[in-house]
């Protein structure tokens, strides 16, 4: 089988005319489920597995519930939500059907404790003096960082879009470009990385995926250039490559010469004063067990985007 993360699995189906629909309270299971649509194909809803920290029995008690569906936050509580999978479905921005987006749905969790109660259940709560608040509005980027946050995926848009224009310039074509590139060709290349690897079995080679907001591309480092490289590679987040195209077949790597760290370019997508939160840590980046590097923990001090933000990679082995 080969190797998919999410945000993989969305540009796939995207490209093959699937329409792909977001996690939403009213309408998800758990499991990814098929919605009737025009057109030849059915639509795809990402299910309640897909956010973070949620626990299926808890996405019980909510479809349980919603027979008539949900029209505001306090109804999901009465029903028996909690709060705090209702901050984590907030955090997923699963609340757009009932007219919220992320941030106002966060304010609305928050203010639940002042929930009515007795014969007032079901009824949204009278916050007078909040209700003329104007809360300011996230920017596409900033939704994308959380939504890599609470589902390992964005239906908006792909971090490295945001920065594409950087990119041209340094004359970095995107991994979909690879296929039209000549067996042996010298490229750039750059994207988020899914997965480091150094089989005991491979005499030192690294292996690494990236993804842009096209596809993905594999990597192929051998150990003289690791040694050379280790910083580049096992700190980015944002990784560029130099090297060769290596064909055979339909299979394509990148032999790689050169490695560059662009994380820099990912510090304007959110309002950061640290290093953007973009962890990269995958349970794969070991060898025989033992981690290449740790988590930067000053990303871990923010409350909304303080855990991994890009998906683990699989461990092969």
């Amino acid at each position: 089988m080969g190797f998919y993360q999410p945000a993989q699995i969305v540009i796939d189906a995207q490209k093959h005319g699937v329409a792909v629909r977001e996690v939403d309270v009213n309408y998800s299971e758990w499991d990814n489920t098929l919605e009737e649509q025009a057109g030849k194909y059915k639509a795809l809803r990402l299910g309640f597995r897909q956010v973070k920290g949620i626990r299926e029995d808890d996405m019980q008690i909510l479809t349980a519930g919603r027979s008539g569906g949900y029209s505001n936050i306090t109804s999901l509580r009465d029903a028996g939500v909690s709060i705090a999978t209702l901050e984590r479905l907030a955090d997923a921005d699963a609340f757009r059907s009932i007219g919220l987006d992320r941030r106002q749905a966060i304010w609305e969790v928050s203010a639940l404790a002042d929930r009515p109660t007795g014969m007032f259940t079901g009824q949204a709560p009278d916050n007078a003096q909040e209700q003329g608040i104007m809360l300011p509005q996230m920017s596409l980027s900033e939704h994308v960082i959380h939504d890599y946050s609470s589902t390992a995926l964005s239906l908006k848009a792909h971090p490295v879009s945001f920065v594409r224009d950087k990119l041209e310039m340094l004359k970095i074509i995107t991994t979909a470009d690879l296929v039209n590139q000549n067996d042996g060709a010298w490229v750039k290349v750059a994207g988020l990385v899914l997965v480091r690897q150094r089989p005991g079995t491979a005499g030192g080679v690294c292996f690494i995926t990236i993804e842009d907001e096209t596809s993905v591309a594999n990597l192929v480092v051998f150990e003289s250039l690791f040694s050379t490289y280790r910083k580049e590679i096992l700190k980015s987040r944002l990784l560029m490559v130099e090297g060769k195209v290596q064909k055979e077949g339909e299979v394509i790597h990148v032999i790689v010469k050169k490695c560059h760290d662009l994380t820099a370019f990912l510090k304007g997508l959110v309002r950061f004063e640290d290093d953007p939160p973009v962890s990269t840590m995958s349970r794969a980046d070991e060898r025989d067990g033992t981690p290449f590097h740790t988590e930067n923990k000053r990303a871990q001090v923010r409350q909304t985007v303080q855990r991994e933000i890009f998906p683990s990679g699989r461990n092969f082995k």
